[in-house]
């Protein structure tokens, strides 16, 4: 049921990216244009083999996600899985086209509050983008924008009396006004597909 699956993004990308997923080397499988629609084909595949040994989600009110995981969950009754793939396909080369490999960063701050990593952000800017771009939990804030500014925000945050600071392992700077180019593409993306 799995394989089914990855046989069908395959298909549906015109490219096997399964064989990137289990055989191709990690920097070209975490570019964005690449990793979206393989988190989201590892995610379907999950779903397919548990519904062939009888777990089903049929009955459920709601399925929800956050950022890529919106479109698993919109892959889950919504868009069919050809469409999800080629929508990340988009969407990842939107995004990682938006800002050049290398020039923007993402890093988490830990233990320090939201009001907390927002006034970082704001004076690592520098006339530069740094925004908060997430909130996982109240002591937990990630900061993406320009790599400068960004790894500005990481020793503010440190100096701040932060419990840790670090860059995460990403290809673009995510849920920023960096994406703004990505996020027009993406609504002309979405306009063509049926739902």
């Amino acid at each position: 049921a799995a394989k089914a699956v990855f046989d069908e993004v395959d298909e549906a990308l015109g490219e096997k990216l399964s064989t990137l997923i289990w055989e191709g080397e990690a920097d070209e499988l975490t570019l964005t244009q690449n990793a979206q629609p393989a988190l989201m084909a590892t995610s379907m595949a999950a779903m397919a083999a548990l519904k062939a040994e009888g777990v089903t989600v049929d009955k459920a009110a709601y399925v929800a996600g956050h950022s890529l995981g919106e479109y698993a969950a919109l892959c889950a009754g919504t868009f069919s899985l050809a469409d999800t793939a080629r929508l990340l396909r988009i969407r990842g080369r939107a995004m990682q086209a938006a800002v050049p490999v290398g020039q923007g960063a993402m890093a988490a701050l830990l233990g320090l509050s939201f009001d907390q990593a927002e006034a970082v952000a704001a004076e690592a800017a520098q006339g530069e983008v740094c925004q908060v771009a997430n909130q996982n939990d109240p002591a937990q804030n990630v900061v993406s924008g320009s790599k400068a500014a960004v790894e500005r925000a990481i020793d503010l945050a440190k100096a701040a009396g932060a419990k840790r600071a670090l860059l995460l392992p990403v290809s673009a700077p995510f849920h920023c006004a960096l994406m703004a180019p990505a996020a027009e593409e993406m609504a002309g993306a979405l306009a063509d597909v049926t739902m």
